[in-house]
């Protein structure tokens, strides 16, 4: 077994524990979902930022209750306040162990897709 990253992003319309909340569960079930994950067993760990402006709760809070990853370990960060750059931003990277021959398949929504361009 190797380790291999998803990385995924998606903006979130508020900064409020709601708008975070929506947005951490719609950007993990559409990585896990992409990416044909359907437990944590192999995850290694997640780590999420967000950019300055959003600070009203903690992404892996809601990964931990809502879908009771209370197993997994979880940080959460803030990116870099680069002149210029996506507001509003959260960003998710999940660490596997996986097999050797597992493609990884980056999510972007609501505008993060920017982020590839």
């Amino acid at each position: 077994m190797i380790t291999k990253g998803i990385r995924g992003a998606i903006t979130v319309e508020a900064n409020t524990p709601d708008a975070i909340k929506e947005a951490t569960l719609e950007l993990l079930c559409e990585m896990f979902e992409q990416n044909n994950i359907t437990g944590t067993e192999k995850i290694s760990h997640i780590i999420f930022t967000t950019t300055s402006d959003l600070n009203a709760d903690f992404p892996a809070k809601f990964a931990r209750i809502d879908f009771g990853w209370d197993k997994v370990a979880m940080m959460c960060y803030h990116e870099l306040d680069v002149p210029n750059s996506l507001p509003m931003c959260l960003r998710v990277l999940v660490v596997l162990n996986c097999e050797e021959d597992f493609e990884p398949k980056f999510i972007y929504l609501k505008g993060a897709e920017k982020l590839r361009g």
